[in-house]
């Protein structure tokens, strides 16, 4: 990318600034970045303010080694799941920060992130409402702001286990990290090396409709391992209130490698031995760092961050009588996604009675990518295959600005309120040229009351639109699945009004219960449409309407008899409906779940923890031009461990996945020569398996 570029990311980003400064603009606002939490006494679980507090002696009974373990132990708070690959900085905070302040880093999630931090470092856990905070985290009914210790010196973890797949191969993986404190300054660094290795075996059996009439049927084994590396480090300076700097940098490396052997009889014909093969390197590398000063009564953080992805994909698929090749195809995909970005926000705590902050980012992404499809005939020659956008480039210059603004309503009541204006200009080149300029006014108000010590409800409003993938722009073919995705340039992202309303109780000392209720009005739903060139491609579909019901119980059983005892339930309902464009009938969302639910139990002794767990849902369904992809899973799935902590500073821990030996299940039925047709003209039932897969872990901390 050129200096224009970055001069036009800037510009379109504080030239907002003005046009969202209004008194009434305001989203949620934060306190001044802090390098120190405001001090307070460490505590046995009890609201302050808000806040509700976990020290150190709280999570003794669960002899956690990592700030991952600790968190995992809060009740009734789950860490939000956040993908490092969406674009900009905004829109991927999660749940949690550090010392008040959030990560800087984005390229992993928050368990990697706390799974580097040794426990003994963290002085005390506090959840409290996203306002708190700033901008990124308004609306959120929970935030959790992990408290480290003051004191010097060098912690650290070392970890090691092994799993075992139903074939008796072993798979060893190991990280370690370190943290240094001295003065002002924290130095982090870690390397984790992953060995994953899974063997999956199963059916396809392919029948006409509506006879029933067996046409094929094929027996299949999967071998996949994917060794990856990870190394990062960082670098923390603290010297008061809004008086921070921040480094981080990080290289991951993975390679994925499946073999698959596949037994094909088919209706009429040879038996066949077919092989896929597939081979992906991935590498992605970041660097960023932010820095806060005190201006004008609050705190101005600037934030930089780059990155970078490498891929190169290669499929291969042979059609094989007594190992002799008659057909098959091979796929080469090849890309590059770059990103840069500058943010800045100035917060201030106290502003005429309100929490304002106001901030801007610019960013600008590229995607250069080159698919290569090739049809291998019985002599070997490969013929290449066109298909449309298989070699472009995409590259988007965003910019936005918000302000936010929040306050008190009494002792009791809080409001807060946000308005961002965001502005983009995308443009497509190579097989295909497109551009467009698009512009979104998103507001956002939050209303919290707390009328007791036990209760507290929220609701909030606010309009969001999705966020585009460039790998939609692009074709490209599934050799696993015989089929093709379309690319589509003129790809819109979808928006919607979203309402959630959260009602919370305390319940049995620190257990919690929670229910939500939502209902969104959804424009331009993000699916599946028809190409000219006879595929199908992401693309927008008309309005659509989602409601939401999720409820979650997270109990300490101890006032019940059973000492050490917790239970956890979560069940989630989420209806999705959208006009079909080839039956013209309301469905689902693509990939929708209607029901998805789990138990956990766990029991800690001194020395001596297990537990179990339960998971199931409902299935999920793709809708394509001439078919439908129903995926699902038998239930329950079943997990269970059993851990022992022979010191303090010492973990051992067994656990097996699918103790029920449950298998994946895929329903894909067909229509010809499209869904407009009403009867289905063959269906596909797929089965997998991985059987009981043991794990035994060791932990150590260090320091």
């Amino acid at each position: 990318m050129n200096r224009q570029d970055v001069v036009a990311a800037l510009g379109v980003a504080l030239g907002l600034i003005g046009a969202c400064a209004a008194p009434a603009a305001g989203q949620v606002t934060g306190v001044p970045v802090r390098a120190e939490p405001p001090s307070q006494d460490a505590a046995l679980p009890g609201p302050t303010n808000g806040r509700q507090n976990y020290d150190a002696a709280y999570f003794v009974k669960y002899a956690p080694a990592t700030a991952l373990q600790m968190v995992e132990r809060i009740p009734g708070f789950v860490i939000e799941s956040v993908d490092p690959s969406v674009r900009g900085f905004g829109q991927t905070a999660g749940n949690i920060v550090i010392n008040g302040q959030r990560p800087s880093a984005k390229g992993e999630t928050l368990q990697t992130l706390l799974s580097r931090i040794p426990a003994s470092r963290v002085a005390r856990i506090e959840v409290a409402p996203g306002d708190l905070y700033g901008a990124d985290y308004t609306g959120k009914s929970q935030v959790l702001n992990l408290i480290l210790s003051a004191g010097g010196g060098l912690a650290g973890t070392v970890q090691a286990s092994a799993s075992r797949d139903y074939t008796g191969k072993v798979r060893p993986t190991g990280s370690a990290s370190a943290l240094i404190k001295r003065g002002k300054s924290t130095f982090s660094t870690s390397v984790t090396v992953e060995n994953s290795q899974t063997t999956e075996e199963g059916t396809d059996r392919v029948v006409s409709v509506p006879d029933g009439r067996l046409l094929e049927f094929r027996r299949k084994v999967n071998f996949a391992d994917e060794p990856s590396v990870a190394v990062a480090t960082s670098w923390d300076y603290a010297d008061g209130t809004n008086r921070t700097a921040h480094l981080n940098g990080r290289v991951f490396i993975d390679r994925f490698r499946l073999n698959q052997a596949n037994a094909v009889t088919p209706e009429t014909g040879s038996v066949r031995d077919d092989i896929l093969t597939q081979r992906l390197h991935y590498d992605t590398y970041e660097l960023g760092g932010d820095v806060t000063r005190p201006l004008a009564g609050g705190g101005l953080k600037l934030i930089g961050l780059t990155t970078r992805r490498d891929r190169l994909s290669n499929d291969e698929s042979y059609n094989r009588v007594a190992a002799d090749t008659i057909g098959g195809f091979t796929q080469q995909l090849k890309d590059r996604l770059t990103e840069t970005l500058l943010r800045a926000v100035w917060s201030r705590p106290k502003l005429l009675g309100w929490t304002v902050e106001i901030g801007a980012e610019g960013v600008i992404n590229r995607l250069a990518s080159k698919v290569d499809l090739s049809l291998i005939d019985g002599t070997g020659m490969a013929t290449p295959i066109a298909l449309p956008v298989d070699d472009a480039v995409v590259k988007e210059v965003r910019g936005e600005a918000f302000v936010n603004a929040g306050r008190p309503i009494d002792s009791r009541l809080r409001i807060d309120l946000g308005v961002t204006q965001e502005m983009s200009r995308i443009t497509v080149t190579g097989d295909a040229q497109a551009e467009r300029s698009l512009s979104f006014l998103k507001p956002k108000a939050t209303l919290d009351w707390r009328p007791s010590p036990l209760w507290r409800a929220q609701l909030s409003v606010q309009r969001t639109v999705a966020q585009l993938q460039f790998e939609d722009f692009i074709s490209g073919a599934e050799l696993s699945n015989n089929r093709v995705n379309g690319g589509n340039v003129d790809l819109l992202p979808q928006r919607a009004w979203e309402t959630l309303a959260t009602i919370e109780r305390k319940l049995l000392g620190d257990g919690l219960y929670k229910l939500e209720l939502g209902y969104n009005r959804v424009s331009l739903v993000q699916d599946r449409v028809p190409t000219p060139e006879g595929f199908d491609a992401p693309g927008n579909l008309g309005n659509g309407h989602v409601f939401i019901f999720r409820n979650r119980l997270d109990a300490p059983l101890g006032k019940l008899g059973i000492k050490g005892g917790r239970l956890t339930l979560y069940g989630s309902y989420v209806s999705t409906s959208v006009i079909d464009p080839y039956t013209l009938r309301a469905r689902a969302f693509s990939g929708n779940s209607l029901f998805y639910g789990e138990a956990n139990f766990r029991q800690d002794f001194k020395k001596f923890a297990w537990g179990f767990g339960l998971t199931g849902g409902t299935s999920s369904t793709y809708f394509r031009l001439d078919e439908t992809d129903r995926n699902y899973r038998d239930v329950p799935r079943v997990t269970a461990f059993v851990e022992w902590r022979p010191d303090a500073r010492t973990t051992l821990n067994l656990s097996v996945d699918n103790l029920t030996s449950v298998s994946g299940r895929r329903e894909r039925t067909f229509y010809t020569p499209d869904r407009r047709t009403p009867t289905a003209s063959s269906i596909e039932y797929r089965e997998r398996n991985s059987h009981v897969v043991p794990l035994l872990t060791v932990k150590r901390t260090l320091g």
